[in-house]
């Protein structure tokens, strides 16, 4: 298998699927220019009608992939930084996300949206953010959340399949993490956690760029024969709910890890489905490492202390285990 980064997973699978299937086409901000890489060379391979720049309007492109998806086409979106979202919640949480459900079946919408998240190193606040947990309680989305080039590419290519709106978050800082990514038609199913690590004394939950993290806390305390199990949930909405409490089931701890907010966020949804569900596995309290609830800093040091690292998640390990 090839060794992809990334970004250059996301290049694939958008290079595939618009292969594949005549009606999907690219749309957003920087998309022919291709600010970050990921759709570097598509308008060579497809052009102007098909890669189409659009004007810094969030509000007015989103609006339009909407009236695309409705039209018979299947866009993806790219949206660029995930804090712009909220120039356009109202095209993409009271019309993409409700009018399947208003139109009784009668319209699909068949978009994808592309967004960069999560801390960079000093990109500041307005784009840093990590706010899929905005969408959380919003019927009708679909929301991923890859950790790595393998499951990017094949959740990006169901994802452009699908004929819901499905959200996909990218984190800024996994660019260039590489790996070996199956070639030809690798599909990740949206709904189908993955356990990265087998363990058998607590289940670390770990979100998108948290299981990097995670998996090195998990390689850090097996020495010392703690043995974590990490369990990337992969996709918010659906989420895997059997497979975490699975889990939990199994080890009877469970440590959440995101980069989102606390308050709110990603992880305390799981941790309500964890008290709710799996209440009688539980050995020990559920516990939540996240950012702290502030704006992401521009300050490189700052921000650093603002999010969840390794130190945060191993020490909330060693309390639920009592080592």
């Amino acid at each position: 298998m090839p060794q992809l980064n990334f970004i250059q997973a996301i290049n694939t699978a958008l290079a595939e699927e618009m292969e594949r299937d005549p009606l999907t086409f690219l749309m957003g901000e920087d998309v022919i220019l291709s600010a970050f890489g990921a759709t570097k060379g598509l308008i060579d391979k497809f052009g102007p009608k098909r890669v189409r720049n659009t004007p810094i309007s969030e509000a007015g492109f989103v609006g339009a992939a909407v009236g695309a998806a409705m039209a018979g086409t299947r866009p993806i979106c790219e949206v660029e930084f995930a804090s712009f979202f909220y120039c356009a919640f109202d095209q993409v949480c009271n019309q993409a996300a409700k009018l399947r459900y208003m139109s009784g079946g009668q319209a699909t919408m068949p978009i994808t949206f592309r967004a960069v998240f999560g801390a960079m190193g000093g990109a500041a606040a307005q784009h840093s953010e990590t706010v899929y947990a905005q969408f959380l309680s919003v019927p009708g989305l679909k929301l991923v959340v890859p950790s790595g080039p393998s499951d990017m590419k094949g959740l990006l290519k169901s994802a452009i399949r699908d004929n819901n709106p499905v959200i996909v978050f990218e984190h800024g800082g996994l660019g260039r993490l590489k790996e070996e990514v199956p070639g030809g038609d690798h599909l990740v199913p949206l709904g189908k956690a993955a356990i990265k690590r087998e363990g058998k004394n607590v289940t670390l939950v770990a979100i998108g760029a948290m299981v990097p993290k995670a998996m090195k806390v998990a390689d850090k305390l097996a020495k010392e024969n703690i043995s974590v199990e990490v369990l990337d949930p992969r996709t918010l909405i659906p989420l895997d709910e059997d497979a975490i409490l699975a889990s939990v089931e199994k080890t009877n701890r469970v440590v959440i890890a995101d980069e989102g907010h606390l308050r709110g966020g990603a992880a305390a949804d799981i941790a309500a489905i964890v008290a709710d569900k799996g209440f009688d596995f539980l050995d020990a309290p559920v516990r939540r490492v996240t950012s702290l609830d502030v704006p992401i800093p521009f300050s490189p040091p700052l921000e650093k202390a603002a999010i969840a690292d390794e130190a945060r998640i191993e020490a909330a390990i060693r309390d639920v285990v009592g080592r």
